[in-house]
This record gives C-alpha cells, sequence and structure tokens, in this order.
C-alpha cells in the first residue's frame, strides 16, 4: 500500500493550510547566510573579525556542538514544500544551499560536509565526552537524501554519497564491539539514511553501512520481548526504529520489520500514553502502564511526536490496522498543532495579553496549572524547531492511501486525491460539512449570507461530523472505497467502513456521519484522574493550579456542557463545567497559547441521588 502525498494530495483544511503560509514564511525569514554559516566556518570559507547581524544563537550557535543541525531539517521541509506544492522560491534557497554544501565538500577534500569537525566523531570512539556528533551531522544527510527524493536534485545526491564514503572508510577499521560503542552516542536517523541512498543508488557501500549501524544492544533486546526503553532517551531510540522499518522496506529483511513492531508495540502497545496521544517525560520513555508520577512541565517532547507519526505510517501501511491512523490523529491535533504555529484568535477591540503567536513549544506541559513555554525565531533553534518546520512543511500526507482499486481515508480534512485505476484518471475529494448554513465568517467580511433551512434546522451544534465524499471520473471505474471510523466514535474500536458500492461514475458520492461526543480518558496507572476529549481533541481547562472535579464515576463527560457554541458562521469548541462552584472553561488543547491550563483532574464521587 501506498501513502498518496505530494502533488497527488491538495489539501483545502484552512488551519493546516494557515500553519503550512505561517510555516513557509518563517523558513524564508531565515537568511541562507546565517543557515549555512556554520558549515563554510568549519571548510576555512568564512571569517568575520565581528559579530554578524542576525547570527542565529541557541543550538546552532558556532559554540553548540549540534551546531547546523537545524539547517538539515531545513532541507528536508524545503524539499517536502517542493513536492507539495512546486514551490519554486523554497525550491531556489534549498538548491542554493546544496550548492553550498558542494563548495564546502570540495574545500574539505575528503568527502566530509559537515557544520562539525570529523574529529567529534573521532572523540566519542575514543570514548571522549561529546554531544551527539552523528545526531547533527545526519540532519545534513537527511536533507539531503530528501533533496533526491523529493526535489530531484543531483547534485545532493553527489554530495550525499562523497560523504557516505567518508563513513565507509572511518567505520571499516572498527571491531562490533567498537562500532557498538560508538551507536550508543545519540545516532539519530544514520540508518535511515544509509538505506534511502541504498534504494538511490544501489551501491554496495550502504548494504555495509546498513549492517555497522545496526544497533544490536537495542534491537536485540526488543526482538526477545525485553524493554530496553524505560528510563532512557526517546528520540535517540526513535529514529533508530525508524530506520529499520526503511531498511525492510529497501532490502526486505524481515528481521528489520520484526524490531519496528517490537518497538511500536514496546513504546506505544504495552506502555500506554498521556491522552494526547504522546509520550516521554524530561526526553525519556516513562514506565509501561504508568504515567501517573511523570506529571511536569517536561512531557511530550514534539520531537518524539512527529517522529512516532512518521513510525506509525510505517506500520499502517504494512498492516492496514487504522490504530495506527487513530494514533497519527491525535498526535496531529494534541502536538504537532498544540506545539506549534500557535495564533490568537482576537476579535475587534480586545487586545491579547500575552504574544499573540507562538513559534514552537519544545515540551507539553502535563502538571495543572502550569503554561506552554514558547521558542524563539532565532535565539534557541532547540530539536523541535527542526522537527517544526518538517511537521508543518506538507499536511497533506497521512490522508488518502492506495491499494490497487482500494482507497483508505484515514483523516478528515478538506482535501482532494488525485489517482490512477486500471489506467483511468480518478479524483476523489472529502469536505466537511460543518452544517453551520452560513458562511458569514466575520464582522468585517462582505457578510454574504444566502437564506436557507440549515440555520434553524440545525440551531445547536450538531454535534457530528459529516464528511461527503465524491468521485471525479470520466468512465465508469471500479473503487472500493474505506473511511475510518474512529474508536472516538463508536467507543469501541476503531475499524474501516465502506459503501457498498464499488463501481462509480462522475459525480457520485457518500455522505459519513461520525458521531461527535465528550468523553474521558482515565490517566494511565491512576484512573482516579481523568482527560476530557470531544472526539480526537483533548480539552484544556483554564486553570492555575491542580483541580478537583466533582464527577459521576459513571458518567464524567456529563460534568462539562457546551459554553458560547457558535461566533458568526463557525461552530465552536468551548465547554464549561456544570458541576463546581466555580466555573472552569475548556478549550482544545491547541487553541491554548500563554495561559495556564490542565488537562488531567482528579475526580471527587458527589452524592448523587438514588
Amino acid at each position: 500500500m501506498i501513502a498518496l502525498n505530494g502533488r497527488s494530495v491538495t489539501l483545502l483544511d484552512g488551519e493546516l493550510k494557515r500553519r503550512e503560509s505561517d510555516n513557509r514564511a518563517y523558513m524564508l525569514r531565515l537568511s541562507r547566510e546565517n543557515l549555512m554559516r556554520n558549515y563554510l566556518l568549519e571548510a576555512g570559507l568564512w571569517t568575520a573579525p565581528f559579530q554578524p547581524e542576525g547570527i542565529h544563537a541557541g543550538w546552532e550557535s558556532a559554540v553548540c556542538q549540534l551546531r547546523g543541525h537545524f539547517t538539515g531539517h531545513y532541507l528536508s521541509a524545503a524539499a517536502m514544500i517542493y513536492a507539495a506544492t512546486g514551490d519554486p522560491e523554497i525550491k531556489g534557497r534549498a538548491d542554493a544551499m546544496v550548492d553550498d554544501l558542494a563548495r564546502c565538500q570540495k574545500e574539505h577534500g575528503d568527502g566530509w560536509a559537515g557544520s562539525i569537525p570529523e574529529k567529534y566523531l573521532e572523540w566519542i570512539a575514543r570514548g571522549k565526552q561529546v554531544w551527539a556528533p552523528h545526531y547533527t551531522v545526519h540532519k545534513t544527510l537527511m536533507g539531503l537524501t530528501d533533496m533526491t527524493k523529493l526535489a530531484g536534485s543531483q547534485q545532493a545526491l553527489e554530495v550525499a554519497d562523497q560523504w557516505a564514503a567518508w563513513f565507509d572508510r572511518w567505520t571499516a577499521g572498527f571491531s562490533r564491539k567498537q562500532m557498538d560503542d560508538i551507536l550508543d552516542v545519540e545516532t539519530g536517523g544514520m540508518l535511515e539514511v544509509w538505506a534511502d541512498l541504498l534504494a538511490l543508488t544501489g551501491n554496495e557501500r550502504y548494504r555495509r553501512l546498513i549492517e555497522r549501524y545496526s544497533r544490536s544492544r537495542l534491537f536485540d533486546p526488543l526482538l526477545k520481548g525485553g524493554d530496553p526503553l524505560t528510563n532512557m532517551h526517546a528520540n535517540t531510540t526513535i529514529p533508530e526504529a525508524i530506520g529499520a522499518a526503511r531498511v525492510y522496506e529497501v532490502t526486505g529483511e524481515e528481521r528489520f520489520r520484526r524490531i519496528a513492531e517490537a518497538y511500536w508495540r514496546c513504546a506505544v502497545t504495552e506502555r500506554g500514553a498521556y491522552a494526547t496521544g504522546g509520550q516521554t517525560d524530561g526526553e525519556i520513555w516513562t514506565p509501561k502502564g504508568d504515567v501517573s508520577k511523570r506529571l511536569g512541565r517536561k512531557n511530550q517532547e514534539h520531537c518524539t511526536v512527529y517522529n512516532m507519526m512518521r513510525l506509525a505510517d510505517f506500520l499502517f501501511r504494512w498492516t492496514k490496522d487504522p490504530v495506527y491512523a487513530d494514533y497519527i490523529e491525535k498526535n496531529l491535533y494534541n502536538g504537532i498543532m498544540a506545539q506549534g504555529y500557535y495564533r490568537w484568535r482576537g476579535t475587534n477591540g480586545y487586545l491579547p495579553r500575552h504574544p499573540d503567536t507562538g513559534l514552537i513549544a519544545y515540551f507539553m506541559p502535563m502538571r495543572g496549572g502550569d503554561h506552554k513555554g514558547w521558542g524563539t525565531e532565532t535565539t534557541d533553534f532547540f530539536c523541535c524547531h527542526g522537527t517544526l518546520v518538517q511537521a508543518n512543511a506538507a499536511h497533506n500526507k497521512y490522508i488518502w492511501y492506495q491499494d490497487g482499486e482500494d482507497v483508505y481515508v484515514c483523516q478528515f480534512l478538506d482535501s482532494g486525491a488525485e489517482i490512477e485505476i486500471g489506467g483511468k484518471k480518478v479524483i476523489l475529494r472529502q469536505r466537511i460539512d460543518r452544517q453551520n448554513g452560513s458562511f458569514h465568517m466575520s464582522s468585517d467580511s462582505a457578510a454574504a449570507q444566502r437564506i436557507g433551512k440549515v440555520p434553524a434546522l440545525v440551531a445547536h451544534h450538531p454535534e457530528t461530523l459529516r464528511i461527503r465524499f465524491s468521485v471525479e471520473t470520466k468512465e465508469p471505474v471500479n473503487l472500493r472505497l474505506h473511511v475510518r471510523f474512529p474508536s472516538w466514535a463508536s467507543g469501541e474500536e476503531t475499524r474501516f467502513i465502506s459503501p457498498d458500492q464499488e463501481t462509480w461514475q462522475n459525480g457520485d458520492s457518500w455522505t459519513v456521519d461520525l458521531p461527535m461526543r465528550v468523553h474521558c480518558e482515565p490517566l494511565t496507572g491512576d484512573d482516579t484522574r481523568i482527560a476530557f476529549l470531544y472526539g480526537p481533541k483533548v480539552l484544556a481547562g483554564l486553570t492555575d493550579c491542580e483541580q478537583t472535579l466533582h464527577v459521576d464515576p459513571a458518567h464524567p463527560e456529563r460534568a462539562l456542557e457546551r459554553d458560547n457554541e457558535r461566533e458568526w458562521g463557525s461552530w465552536t469548541e468551548e465547554f464549561i463545567t456544570v458541576t463546581e462552584e466555580k466555573a472552569i472553561r475548556f478549550l482544545p488543547l491547541y487553541d491554548i497559547g500563554y495561559e495556564n491550563y490542565a488537562i488531567y483532574f482528579r475526580i471527587a464521587k458527589p452524592e448523587f441521588p438514588a
């Protein structure tokens, strides 16, 4: 089964398109000179007797051992944007950066093209402390391979291939034990890069590098059903599991598929997660089945959210199990959207009490009464800046999948997919019918409104996600449509549903109604604390402290009722408590910017009449 993306999928969802636009604008505000400065400095192609204006700080500072990591993410994000939209400006910027890397590589003379010195790798081979050089150089290699795969850059492939020859020579002299010791210092996604380059070139050197970079100290315990993850750094190992998945796809070696599946089982199935779908505390995996003592300020690292969604995509394509699509959906709304490109939803006459935008929240605090911490555009550049620009580069991923005549709809977003079945071109569309009966969106719009029956017939929030699917084809086509019926809609296991129709003609359509409801999820390891969700979206209560709610344990969702259910032509997703003397207002977690909030609430059983 293939994931439909690139220009075969058109994203129409307004909120995600806004985030893609903000992402592109941020990327273009960053100058090529500052993005490439560490590489040019390392190659001896740049120097200055003064502090350059706008020079990047934080983890991109010239004094940080991870310098250059973000530039690799940037190249990957640019390649993803180009693949999705054909954007010539972003591609031109990325092509120029690849050319800079080629100049640096030529100046080094031995294949090296990194933003850090080769001696960092020699240091870890000798056991000297240095901060994750493999992680850093992987990002640039990833950017080069993505520019090759997604943007057709032959120059990027040449730079990556010559650089890989350096790694082939360097690793050739190590024993297996020495190599394993090296791999214990964060290697990032090196294994995935070697698999990509094997697929792109067929060169046998990449089989050697795959073997050398296979981390048996992690993989063997996973295959034996052990737990090598608890209390260990999460985003060190997630890219290694993704690398195993990619090696399986390129080589067909079943062992690597079993590694990826075992990783998921250990990290997700047996471990549990927060109501957001995410995991980790202080960048480490929590104990299996219990996060109750780990609610703090450093929960749910953004990088882990992004990378676990990528792993879920591999597993879905192999198995067609919709549980992976459920996982992606939860993490999209409560991770990617909740931790990046926040924008205050203000209106005329009201000034925000806090900044009205937020770039990237490294972590998602889970303890009651805390708030998100937002990184800046050029003075932080922690790791999640990199996954931010990638995650928001192409939101048209993970929606549509195809396996011959079978098409799977996994995410419910206004979008279209152009496919081919039996040589016939087919366009599929899904549009969310918001049942609002109005296109009047704000007080300063043209205010055009059509008089119809819907506003009165649907006087209150419909509590239904209505999706209309339609087909455009010049001639009849055999097509089996499978639409995810999520667990949040039924309270049961997620599954796919399909219409009886298999032969479709131009203009044929099908409507699916998914019940939307407030429901609760207990905290993994402590069922006396709950979180509220509306569909897949976590609801955050606006509060500056830990809170206890008086809730009927049999029906905790009854503690909330709708509040301010409509503004102009849009239904809102705001709620308020009805069981407390002092009410608490709830908003979707991705609408929270700088406010103090709580996700989990202790429950105290009130006296209910018999």
